[in-house]
């Protein structure tokens, strides 16, 4: 998979994750991971891009807000949420917008 999503011609949406991290793994990377996979397997999906430094941003890219409401709603996402509050973020934002144009080589 490339680092940049091949996107499709717009609009579609963005739904931008930044967070913080505690320290330590504890189990962060492989649950990462799994959400990757199952994101990829959720109808309305582009693709994503993610970085981590100080500062973790992952951008996942949606058809539509129902594809988003669903991502949001999957159970074993809920599950991910709940044990990033409790045990992986310092401190996190999410943020959907919609890409009205996009461009690059």
């Amino acid at each position: 998979m490339s680092l940049i999503s091949n996107t499709p011609k717009p609009p579609y949406f963005a739904v931008i994750f930044t967070s913080t991290r505690t320290e330590g793994d504890n189990g962060y990377g492989e649950m990462a991971n799994r959400m990757v996979e199952l994101a990829q397997q959720q109808s309305g999906f582009l693709g994503i891009e993610s970085a981590r430094e100080e500062l973790g941003i992952t951008v996942s890219y949606w058809t539509d807000l129902d594809s988003i409401k669903n991502w949001k709603a999957n159970v074993e996402h809920l599950e991910a949420q709940k044990t990033g509050r409790k045990s992986w973020y310092d401190s996190f934002k999410v943020r959907i917008s919609k890409v009205e144009r996009d461009y690059g080589n």
